[in-house]
């Protein structure tokens, strides 16, 4: 699937902001300071944890949107292959083992413990079925799990504008977490399908 190239740019800006706040986040202030009161000292018990998603994440962030450019891809190759695969062992690998150790704490309660342990499940299997498609020469599932795979990687993004609304309107933060933790995902994969077969017809 090719994205259109205000898409493509738009998808390339957030990400790289996305990464760029969470170093910033997590480097320059102490852990748990930026996020929510009540989920501080679950960050501080698990800081090797954290710090590891944390990391796989900007990674896969800052890698993922250029493995999409046609241009690159055609111009580059033996770095397009490189990079998918720091993309997939360091980026979801990393990111999806520890993200799925986060889950089981995360705040919230068990509705929150599924809503980010699927996600994390669901981005480690995409991120294998990408690998697998490629090594047997399936290029267009390549593709296709690439596709869902980034639209996962995009709950960092996704996460990051939902959150500030709760404060901005007031909301319950206890009542409206869980639902995030669904909504920061389960859209993007929609998204990522209805793009994707919506390619297929043009």
């Amino acid at each position: 699937m090719k994205l259109r190239k205000p898409l493509y740019f738009l998808m390339c800006l957030s990400s790289v902001a996305i990464a760029a706040y969470a170093v910033v986040a997590y480097a320059a202030f102490p852990l748990g300071s930026l996020v929510h009161p009540d989920m501080r000292t679950n960050f501080e018990q698990h800081r090797a944890i954290v710090y590891t998603h944390i990391f796989a994440s900007c990674l896969a962030l800052l890698i993922g949107p250029f493995q999409f450019s046609t241009q690159l891809r055609a111009i580059f190759p033996i770095w397009h292959r490189r990079l998918g695969k720091i993309y997939l062992c360091l980026g979801v690998l990393l990111g999806g083992v520890s993200g799925l150790v986060m889950a089981n704490t995360a705040y919230g309660g068990i509705a929150s413990n599924l809503g980010f342990g699927i996600l994390a499940l669901l981005w480690l299997y995409t991120g294998l079925s990408a690998y697998r498609s490629i090594r047997i020469g399936d290029i267009n599932a390549h593709q296709r799990w690439m596709i869902r795979n980034f639209a996962l990687s995009l709950a960092a993004l996704s996460l990051r504008i939902y959150l500030p609304l709760i404060l901005i309107f007031g909301l319950s933060f206890s009542f409206w977490y869980p639902i995030i933790s669904w909504l920061c995902w389960v859209p993007n994969l929609i998204i990522a399908e209805w793009l994707f077969n919506r390619s297929l017809s043009d």
